[in-house]
């Protein structure tokens, strides 16, 4: 069992963008293909350029504030509760194009390896 608290674990940088922060509740090696469950803040105009995970997929349910994440070069809206999931290898950016904080919570799931 593992317990954690948004308000006990420190902030850090999101590696895509070190203006943007987040908080890890929980990392690589603390659940079975679990590589992280976050929740990071975008404030108005921060972007997370575009990459993908060739390891890993991602879901990312939206919090509060609005925002734009492009998938394969498709756009989508980001609006209090939408959840995306994210497949490895595709590449994706998010944006936060909106007034207010754009507040994310995620987590990445490790991808099977190829045979």
């Amino acid at each position: 069992m593992k317990l954690t608290s948004l308000d006990t674990v420190p902030e850090e940088a999101v590696s895509h963008n070190p203006a943007i922060k987040k908080r890890v509740m929980l990392r690589l090696g603390d659940l079975p293909h679990l590589t992280n469950f976050s929740q990071a803040r975008f404030a108005p105009g921060q972007i997370a350029n575009g990459h993908a995970h060739t390891d890993m997929a991602e879901v990312f349910f939206v919090e509060a504030g609005q925002g734009t994440i492009t998938i394969e070069g498709k756009a989508y809206p980001l609006t209090p509760g939408t959840c995306v999931a994210v497949e490895p290898n595709e590449t994706h950016e998010v944006v936060n194009d909106g007034e207010v904080e754009l507040v994310l919570t995620y987590f990445g799931l490790r991808a099977q390896a190829a045979h």
